[in-house]
This record gives structure tokens, C-alpha cells and sequence, in this order.
């Protein structure tokens, strides 16, 4: 399907609610670009982690402030699988920020003022010619406001830690559902919580509770919702 004229769509939400998957087949079916920016905040938590700019789980902010023009995150589409990839300084790390250990620590580093400072400036700059869909914690309330379209997805944390349990034993990680489980709460808590840019529903964004509905319904139903609201041609 195209739009008549290109917009913004913006997928807030939980952690592991499924935004980046329906956000990639969204932008996959629009012909637009996808932008993961919670990969960008791993990113920046992989540096951290690889510098060791966090000790006994505590970002070291100063020297984390001093060095965050170091920081260069770049998406590459992979050619085979049509996905894209997340690239720090040069290098493919898209396999090792979706690692259990970078998620315990992801909501530290990116509660930091700084460090959203940063990434939304980015995120605007990959966004600013419309024709997008990022997905993330702040995009329809801070780095869009303006979107033309808002939606906010969630789901139990039982049901978004077994999906992440799942997509890790896929890859051949060893975890456990139990420190998933735990994993989501936490993250729950602190991205809600924090005082930048904390995890809210924007007043004119579409709430999807998906822990009953399959990718597919989530899709048709978000694909139908475009359809009676914007111009196209199918």
C-alpha cells in the first residue's frame, strides 16, 4: 500500500510488547524506513559495558559524558534478511545488544538526560524527511509529538517475558524464564518512573493490549486502521 503523502508513525510501549517486529513489517509494507531507537540506547550501553564506564551496575555518567561524542550508531539493511542492522563504531553489534546483559542494564543508561539528549537528536535527524516508523519508549511523546500517527502497544509481563525468553533460546542463549520475568518488571518500573522522558501513553495515541493477538492480527489490525484514516492507493 502507498500513501498519498508520506507521515510519521510512532510505536511506544513496553519492553518486549512486540513493537520492533510489528514496526519493521509496518515499514516493510509502507515502504518506508525503520528506525529501532531502543537499539540506540543499547548501543550506548554496549559501549559503556566494553569501556567499563559502569561499575557495580552504575553508569560512571561523568566519564560516560566526556566520551559521548565517541559514540557513532548507524543502521546498515542487511541484504539477505532485509532487516536492519545496528552498527557502533564501525562494527556489527546487533546480535550482541539484544544479550540479558545488556537489557539489565539498558534503563540506567538510558534514564540519563545526556544520553537521551543524544540519541533523540539523532533519531530526529533520521526521521526528518517523514515516510518512518520508529518504535521506542519517548517517540510519540518527545522526539514526535507531531506524528500523524500514535500508537502504544503492551502486553502482561508474563507473556512479554516468555516471548523474550523465547527469541533468546532461539539464538542459542542460555537464560531463564525467571530472570526474563524479572528483567521485564524491572525495566517496567524504571522506564515509568524515570524523571527524563519517562515511558508514558501520548493523550492521542491508540493503546494495543496484544497478549492475546498474534503478530498477524496485530498488523491487519494496525494496517486497517491506516487504511480508514489516511489516503492511498492499495
Amino acid at each position: 500500500m502507498k500513501l498519498d503523502q508520506k507521515i510519521t508513525i510512532a510505536i511506544d510501549g513496553h519492553s518486549s510488547s512486540g513493537k520492533s517486529t510489528v514496526a519493521k513489517e509496518l515499514a516493510k509494507k509502507l515502504g518506508y524506513t525503520y528506525v529501532d531507537s531502543g537499539a540506540m540506547y543499547r548501543a550506548v550501553t554496549l559501549f559503556c559495558m566494553n569501556q567499563g564506564l559502569i561499575k557495580d551496575n552504575e553508569v560512571l555518567q561523568e566519564n560516560l559524558k566526556e566520551r559521548i561524542d565517541e559514540i557513532h550508531i548507524h543502521f546498515v539493511r542487511n541484504a539477505v534478511t532485509g532487516q536492519a542492522e545496528t552498527f557502533l563504531n564501525g562494527q556489527n553489534v546487533e546480535n550482541e545488544i539484544r544479550e540479558i546483559q545488556v537489557s539489565n542494564l539498558v534503563s540506567p543508561v538510558s534514564k540519563i538526560a545526556f544520553v537521551r539528549k543524544a540519541m533523540v537528536k539523532l533519531q530526529r535527524e533520521l526521521g526528518k524527511g517523514k515516510g518512518i516508523v520508529m518504535d521506542g519508549r519517548d517517540i510519540g511523546t518527545v522526539v514526535y509529538p507531531q506524528a500523524e500517527l500514535k500508537i502504544f502497544m503492551t502486553a502482561s509481563p508474563e507473556v512479554r517475558a516468555k516471548r523474550r525468553f523465547d527469541e533468546l533460546k532461539a539464538k542459542g542463549s542460555r537464560v531463564s524464564l525467571e530472570d526474563i520475568l524479572d528483567n521485564v518488571q524491572q525495566r517496567d518500573f524504571i522506564d515509568s518512573n524515570r524523571e527524563e522522558s519517562p515511558l508514558k501513553q501520548a493523550e492521542d495515541a491508540i493503546l494495543i493490549d496484544n497478549s492475546n493477538l498474534s503478530r498477524e492480527e496485530q498488523l491487519d489490525w494496525i494496517m486497517e486502521l491506516i487504511r480508514e484514516r489516511f489516503p492511498h492507493q492499495e
